[in-house]
């Protein structure tokens, strides 16, 4: 049994109901949730999968992993993976409803690295222009990682721009072994 096919089947089942209520954006930060719940918790899976566990104990604790007070239509759709035992594959359900969202939305996911924290305005004009590039929204993240040590690597969709120290460095010392 393929449980990718299945756990998109599902997600694109939700996304079309959610699109429908006109609930699409929170059933998505829902299911972010749920999906950072998984990733955070170990056990989460572990506990969820457990047969011996009663289904409206497995509700309670999905809902509360999706952020407690849920959408009917969120809350309706846990029920469903339950009543059908497909909570072993929930964990792939919401990440399949997340890029199911983002391509709809048209929304690109992107990090910006650096050695030290940057200003708000800077973070905002990296935002700015990787959204000039990707003609989209951008949902941005930023890292410090001191270990780079001066510059900065901006990551988005399949790009990747190293303007770091280190990268730079380390090309330097490269070309001093040849």
């Amino acid at each position: 049994m393929d449980f990718g096919v299945i756990a998109v089947r599902y997600a694109r089942a939700l996304l079309k109901s959610a699109v429908d209520l006109k609930q699409e954006d929170v059933v998505y930060h829902e299911m972010m949730s749920l999906a950072k719940s998984y990733i955070q918790v170990k056990q989460l899976r572990f506990t969820i999968d457990n047969p011996m566990l009663a289904k409206d104990k497995k509700l309670a604790l999905l809902r509360t992993a999706c952020g407690g007070d849920l959408t009917k239509l969120t809350t309706g759709f846990l029920q469903l993976v339950l009543k059908e035992n497909r909570e072993n594959i929930l964990q792939f359900m919401a990440t399949s409803y997340i890029t199911l969202y983002r391509e709809q939305k048209n929304i690109t996911r992107g990090t910006l690295i650096t050695a030290t924290a940057v200003t708000p305005q800077v973070e905002e004009k990296m935002k700015k222009m990787v959204e000039s590039k990707t003609h989209g929204t951008v949902e941005f993240n930023t890292e410090v990682d001191p270990s780079i040590i001066g510059g900065f690597i901006l990551e988005y969709d399949t790009y990747r721009m190293d303007a770091s120290v280190k990268t730079k460095l380390s090309k330097v010392l490269q070309e001093l072994d040849k």
